[in-house]
């Protein structure tokens, strides 16, 4: 009688052809339309801005690492998305130091402080928007098309004082804003092409959007059941935020009803700074806010091993 030997080896068990580098060079791809319609629509200090944001963000991981003795690892391409999403959350009128010292911010203190790639607790370029917003708030506020200052559409919403775009105009990107943010149909094409390539999850982006469409209507600006919730869904940073920073992979949920908790938490954050806060737009500070409930959701919503003890 025959006896047949087997190998068990060491996990992981699953394995996939993705790379780091190959992930990360996707999310550029998706990347492309928006920064091409930010240069569009902003001109050349928009692309001034993208271009410094990202050697700045490169050049501070390559120095923090080279200092340390570490392997230098920029050729993944993750320092350069994070300083191309933050050049996404500036304004085009920002002097070109803005951009250098919210990239050190982001690689430097938020990412490779808690360990590099994969285990920063929080969206490194969000954060380092958030803190340029708190140092240099009159910077981070300013707007301008084709070179003429103009308010935010949630400025005018806000406010109350202005002319609205058109729907038209803010789903084609052609009003103020953030450089990356105001084409939603640049950031759909982007999110399409991660959806299609299995890089992100729609679990997310649709159940934060969603949450926002729902409850910025029933919420509303002036009472209850008055919101325009087409309106809320196509203003301000909810595309770019719903589909490239709340889909962080290392300060995201892993599990499919996780993601979905992180979309409706998102999506009611912002939409109660949105109303009832002072400042118009609270994207940035919801994705944030829920970054920090992530280990707490995978804690209790990642299910148990098969044969692990109860």
């Amino acid at each position: 009688m025959s006896e047949t030997t087997y190998v068990v080896s060491s996990s992981p068990h699953i394995r996939s052809k993705d790379t780091v580098q190959g992930v990360m060079r996707d999310v550029i791809i998706a990347l492309i339309p928006a920064a091409l319609a930010g240069i569009y629509y902003f001109k050349m200090q928009a692309l001034l801005i993208m271009v410094v944001s990202v050697l700045s963000a490169v050049g501070a991981e390559a120095l923090w690492q080279k200092v340390r003795n570490e392997k230098i690892t920029i050729s993944d391409y993750s320092a350069a998305i994070t300083g191309l999403l933050l050049a996404f959350n500036l304004p085009p009128s920002v002097p070109l130091w803005l951009p250098v010292v919210g990239s050190a911010f982001a690689v430097i203190i938020v990412k490779q402080f808690f360990g590099g790639l994969g285990q920063n607790f929080m969206n490194p370029a969000l954060a380092a928007r958030a803190f340029l917003l708190i140092s240099w708030p009159v910077l981070m506020t300013k707007w301008t098309v084709d070179g003429v200052a103009s308010a935010t559409a949630l400025g005018i919403m806000k406010e109350g004082v202005g002319t609205l775009p058109s729907l038209w105009n803010l789903f084609i990107g052609n009003v103020g804003g953030c450089i990356g943010e105001t084409s939603v149909l640049a950031l759909l094409i982007g999110g399409a092409y991660l959806v299609y390539r299995r890089v992100i999850s729609i679990n997310t982006p649709l159940t934060y959007i969603g949450t926002v469409f729902i409850l910025s209507w029933i919420l509303g600006r002036n009472g209850l059941m008055t919101g325009v919730p087409l309106q809320e869904i196509l203003a301000g940073g909810l595309m770019l935020g719903a589909i490239f920073m709340a889909t962080d992979y290392s300060s995201s949920p892993i599990t499919p009803i996780g993601q979905i908790i992180m979309g409706v938490g998102c999506g009611l954050i912002t939409t109660l700074i949105r109303v009832y806060g002072g400042y118009p737009e609270g994207v940035s500070y919801s994705i944030l806010l829920m970054n920090l409930f992530v280990p707490l959701i995978d804690r209790y919503i990642t299910p148990k091993a098969f044969g692990g003890v109860k």
